[in-house]
């Protein structure tokens, strides 16, 4: 079992930066995968960015790729989303999760556990 909390969301300008953090509870973080994944209002889950149990590889979605960046702490059981260039597309609520396999996953069902999600809003 994994608990995960997100923090760091807030409202920012078109062109900030935000950095989003992703708490886990328990002693196994590193074996598991984490994934960013992203809602807007009356718009499905989409995923944002993953990366390996030791981050060694990382992937992302075609809209934030060269803006956003995922890595881990894993002595401090925390996943991390820097986000750069932002625009009010961004817009959403943001989410991390915790994937048990090695394969890389970009859909949400993939992922076992959730966070509550941390909301980010891009004014223009």
């Amino acid at each position: 079992q994994v608990q995960l909390v997100e923090s760091g969301g807030g409202l920012v300008q078109a062109g900030d930066s935000l950095r989003l953090s992703c708490a886990a509870s328990g002693r196994t973080f590193s074996s598991y995968a984490m994934g960013w994944f992203r809602q807007a209002p009356g718009k499905e889950r989409e995923f944002v960015a993953r990366i390996s149990r030791v981050g060694g590889s990382t992937n992302y979605a075609d809209s934030v790729k060269d803006r956003f960046t995922i890595s881990r702490d894993n002595a401090k059981n925390t996943v991390y989303l820097q986000m750069n260039s932002l625009k009010p597309e961004d817009t959403a609520i943001y989410y991390c999760a915790a994937d048990r396999t090695p394969v890389v996953h970009t859909t949400p069902r993939a992922y076992d556990y959730w966070g509550q999600g941390t909301q980010v809003t891009v004014s223009s």
